[in-house]
């Protein structure tokens, strides 16, 4: 008989029914000791995950969770987004170079070429609503879908938009079936191979707030921020759609989008790295542009509900 070895706790098994994991995961990572390599550029090693984490919270700003919850209104809060979240790369390249590894580094090389690549889909397909509202505030795009989602209102354009944005932010994210930069199989971890500790997990808090912020910008865009759902000639349903917290309205689309990335996640295998960028280049982009021009002439036809 083999003697019984003793192995880590599962998932399901830290607190009542698992939920504690959590709890001890930050704890483990937090009394983990950060090892960084002898040869590593050292200032630019330890600033990668600060700048990757930072980067993701800095795009939560005009994100409106509810009717007057908002850290910041600006106009331009679409723009905003996007660009604040495009600084996310130089950290990951960063932190690829820095640790003087051929792994990190191909990892790094890897994400910096899929994420500039998959922008320009995901930032099309938030234009052929911007076109539709007018506006890039949030507040404008959400106050316009006071009768109707755009998802639902904007006719094939804004669905066609709503299902590039979904596939390129999880390629974005750098999430399964996209998750070239962190192959096992071949790089290791990718480009946080080096890291260790709390440096290691920055990078993965910034992996999944970046999909937090992806899923309430296909809410706030999509499907109508913290509006409720109302349905024209339904006026009982509708009032009763109206009681709901726009706050659970708001979280409740998030956590579905959030829910609808992860499925991906256990259901496609990984692309090769030549059918990642050809999806993007050959069949994404093309369909962004003819979709924002389609979107253009309807609102200046005035097609849309």
């Amino acid at each position: 008989m083999l003697p019984l070895c003793k192995c880590a706790l599962g998932p399901n098994r830290v607190g009542l029914f698992g939920t504690l994991q959590a709890v001890a995961d930050v704890v483990k990572l937090l009394l983990k000791e950060i090892v960084t390599p002898k040869d590593a550029d050292h200032f630019l090693f330890a600033l990668a995950p600060f700048l990757v984490t930072t980067v993701s919270f800095l795009a939560l700003a005009p994100i409106s969770f509810a009717p007057g919850i908002q850290l910041w209104d600006i106009n331009i809060g679409i723009l905003y987004i996007t660009a604040v979240t495009s600084i996310g790369v130089i950290g990951i390249l960063m932190a690829g170079w820095s640790s003087n590894n051929k792994y990190s580094l191909l990892g790094a090389m890897r994400s910096g070429a899929q994420i500039v690549s998959y922008e320009l889909s995901a930032g099309l397909s938030l234009l052929a609503i911007v076109v539709m509202v007018g506006s890039l505030s949030v507040n404008d795009i959400i106050l316009s879908q006071a009768d109707g989602w755009w998802i639902f209102k904007g006719h094939l354009p804004a669905f066609v938009a709503f299902v590039i944005f979904i596939i390129a932010s999880t390629a974005e994210l750098n999430r399964a079936p996209f998750d070239l930069a962190e192959a096992e199989s071949e790089l290791t971890a990718g480009f946080h191979t080096e890291y260790s500790g709390m440096k290691f997990a920055m990078f993965f808090l910034a992996e999944y707030t970046n999909m937090l912020i992806a899923s309430m910008l296909a809410a706030t865009v999509f499907l109508g921020g913290w509006q409720p759902l109302h349905i024209g000639g339904l006026d009982g349903f509708n009032h009763v759609m109206a009681f709901i917290p726009g706050i659970l309205w708001f979280f409740g689309k998030t956590f579905t989008i959030v829910f609808l990335i992860m499925w991906f996640r256990w259901t496609f295998p990984r692309l090769r790295i030549d059918q990642l960028l050809k999806l993007e280049w050959k069949y994404l982009l093309p369909m962004s542009i003819v979709n924002i021009l389609v979107a253009a002439f309807i609102t200046i036809s005035g097609w849309h509900f």
